[in-house]
């Protein structure tokens, strides 16, 4: 009686795959890193359209706002505004740009957990603090040199429209490099909000109350009794913060010079140390 021939998936000659005594492998092999984490991360914000729609339209509304302005007060036949003071005219388009800044901010990271990228992104690096870290450090950067020199190039032409002198060095600091700092840390908030609620609708909707209900509550206060709640609401709501930058404070006291930078400096540092944390003690 004969040996049946082996089944067709049968492989008899294979032989294992070991690799020996003195086997090494061509593919150079490395520890990962944050530098790896941030490549990643710069890939990721650059090439999803949430990015460019995002700062596509704060552009837009830095530029447009503020020359429009610009145009009406040069054609106006009112006194012209000081040197110092055409700067301010840049503040409602960066206000209104502050809007697309929280939205990428919160989407940077909740827009992972909503399509479930974001476990690929852990078992790609296994460090969650690294991660954050990452696009926490990305996200700054891009927003803070796109809003510098988007500030101070609208800075520019409104004053050659209106063609007053230079405004001061300091002046300039704060109008363009100051401004850069504090929208990026309020996009890090966003950030932050977003890790925490992990849902983007929810996080965009909290940091636009953030943004504007203090300012909101304040106006409808009419009563004696809420007249220092009113007075606080007002000083140290983001639009009065980011007013301040613009040496124009819209109550007159509260916070000066740079002053709104360390508020929000403070603020973003305790939620960014609570997104860390949830982070690292939740399943994603």
């Amino acid at each position: 009686m004969s040996t049946p021939p082996p089944p067709p998936y049968a492989a008899p000659h294979a032989q294992p795959l070991t690799s020996g005594p003195g086997y090494a492998s061509p593919i150079p092999a490395r520890r990962a890193h944050l530098g790896d984490a941030l490549a990643s991360e710069w890939t990721k914000i650059r090439s999803v359209r949430s990015t460019m729609w995002t700062l596509g339209v704060m552009i837009l509304l830095m530029v447009g706002i503020g020359l429009a302005a610009a145009g009406v007060v040069a054609s106006t036949d009112t006194a012209q505004p000081s040197s110092s003071e055409v700067l301010t005219l840049g503040f409602f388009g960066v206000l209104l740009g502050t809007l697309c800044v929280i939205t990428l901010g919160v989407l940077t990271i909740a827009s992972e957990y909503g399509t479930g990228m974001i476990r690929t992104t852990m078992t790609a690096c296994s460090s969650r603090s690294r991660v954050l870290a990452a696009k926490a450090i990305v996200f700054f950067l891009l927003v803070f040199v796109l809003t510098t020199v988007v500030a101070a190039l609208v800075g520019a032409l409104q004053v050659g429209i209106i063609g007053v002198g230079s405004p001061s060095g300091g002046e300039w600091l704060k109008a363009t490099a100051g401004v850069g700092l504090y929208v990026a840390l309020l996009g890090l908030l966003g950030l932050a909000v977003g890790t925490l609620v992990r849902h983007s609708a929810g996080a965009i909707t909290i940091m636009i109350g953030v943004v504007l209900l203090p300012l909101v509550l304040a106006i409808f206060m009419f009563t004696d009794s809420l007249k220092d709640l009113q007075q606080a609401l007002l000083e140290y709501s983001i639009p009065s913060q980011l007013a301040v930058l613009y040496d124009n404070s819209v109550t007159g006291t509260g916070p000066t010079g740079w002053d709104p930078l360390w508020i929000i400096l403070g603020i973003t540092a305790v939620a960014l140390g609570g997104a860390f944390l949830s982070l690292n003690s939740r399943d994603v």
